[in-house]
């Protein structure tokens, strides 16, 4: 389905336009119809599907079309990180670039600056509201904040929410709010909590279950048998026998932030230039981190999960998971950071034999086994390799485009004398 076969304002069409997106993925096509209706709605979907364009677009028409105070707050949009919660900012500038509503995200770790402009954002009623539940519940705590005209509320990546303990701080936001409003979940899995917190917030939610989809072809995933304590000798040699093409861009997966901190300091000290992302770090330095990244000054990100979903960077060829993820959807995320924006990439995963049994499931769920590399004869030898033989090919994904390359509404005029939206 094509953006323009749904009944999207034009202002939304027209920003689509700009930024050359045309077909919709399952996602959008099966929660955008619902959201317009003004209906609650609970969807099952992973990141990486499309699912922040999926509440973003009808929330912008949906205000465009209705009866809603301009003077007060209008949305919420709840996420459970502070790198979420931007990125959802940064996709309501683009989306909402011909409208004309105002937006302020929220969220910790910044200077007082931030915080004056976050609360005024809050007090004198800006139109969409993005943030973390955390800072959002310290400056309800403090200021006397109007949510009277709030008639939307949406929960992205609600489960992770809920794995955090932030069920409290959402039920207190909840209990703020009009009655009268529209709901929408959004969480990659549905467990008990998931269900029992719609049961409670939610009014008749119609339920939007999408597959989670395995990593495209492009991306060439591969494991290496191998013990605990040879694991930071093996990525130390994978940089140095790179040959003439440099690695640069590399994401290094950790389990915990203490391993994180460890193996960065490991790399380092083999004149590799790596640089730590964990929780610990103040907001400045994560966002100094992933800008150096991002212009290639830095070679290797050592990351906990916290990097795995919602960060935008296009041209990394290759993913190392130096522990295995615990489940196949981490598994997805994780690698899918490379083989971006039609490049290709290589994702690499450490088995230790402790690992062995949560990388099983996620040859399971993707059909297939991983193939094997060899460990190399210089860091020893390696535990058993023998695994169970899984099936099958990967289903053909379809093209973004039909043939031809140009979408059926590629005659589209947009309206481009509108203006800008003001953003705070």
């Amino acid at each position: 389905m094509y953006f323009d076969e749904l009944p999207l304002a034009d202002e939304v069409l027209d920003a689509l336009w700009d930024m050359h997106f045309d077909e919709c993925t399952p996602v959008q096509e099966h929660t955008i119809p619902v959201i317009l209706e003004g209906r609650d709605v609970i969807s099952c979907a992973q990141t990486g599907t499309g699912k922040t364009a999926a509440f973003i677009l009808p929330l912008l028409t949906n205000l465009l079309y209705d009866n809603h105070d301009p003077n007060k707050l209008n949305a919420i949009i709840m996420a459970p990180t502070r790198e979420l919660a931007q990125q959802i900012d940064q996709q309501m500038e683009g989306f909402g670039f011909y409208v004309p509503f105002s937006s302020v995200a929220i969220y910790g770790g910044n200077d007082s600056g931030a915080w004056g402009t976050q609360s005024t954002g809050l007090q004198k009623g800006a139109d969409i509201v993005i943030a973390t539940p955390g800072r959002l519940l310290s400056l309800m705590n403090i200021y006397n904040i109007d949510f009277s005209g709030v008639k939307y509320f949406i929960l992205d990546e609600a489960d992770r929410m809920l794995d955090m303990g932030f069920y409290d701080d959402i039920m207190a936001v909840v209990n703020r709010l009009p009655k009268d409003r529209q709901t929408i979940m959004f969480s990659a899995t549905m467990p008990t909590n998931i269900r029992k917190m719609a049961k409670a917030i939610m009014n008749n939610p119609t339920e939007v279950q999408i597959a989670v989809s395995r990593p495209p072809e492009s991306i060439r995933q591969q494991a290496v048998d191998i013990y605990e304590a040879q694991k930071t000798a093996f990525v130390v040699q994978k940089f140095r026998s790179s040959g003439e093409q440099e690695l640069k861009k590399v994401i290094v997966f950790v389990g915990k932030k203490q391993g994180v901190k460890e193996l960065t300091r490991a790399l380092r000290a083999n004149n590799i230039d790596a640089r730590a992302m964990h929780s610990d770090l103040e907001q400045k330095e994560r966002d100094e981190v992933m800008l150096d990244f991002r212009n290639n000054k830095v070679d290797v990100l050592v990351a906990t999960d916290i990097v795995s979903r919602g960060i935008d960077v296009d041209d990394i060829p290759l993913v190392i998971n130096y522990d295995v993820p615990r489940d196949a959807e981490d598994y997805v995320h994780r690698i899918g950071r490379t083989a971006r924006a039609e490049n290709k990439g290589e994702a690499i995963t450490l088995v230790s034999p402790e690992d062995k049994h949560f990388f099983n499931k996620i040859e399971r769920f993707l059909q297939k086994s991983i193939e094997r590399l060899e460990l190399p004869s210089s860091l020893g030898a390696a535990p058993d390799s023998s695994v169970c033989s899984l099936v099958a090919d990967e289903p053909k994904r379809s093209s973004k485009h039909r043939k031809g390359g140009k979408p059926h509404w590629h005659n589209r005029k947009p309206k481009h004398n509108r203006p800008k939206a003001h953003k705070q």
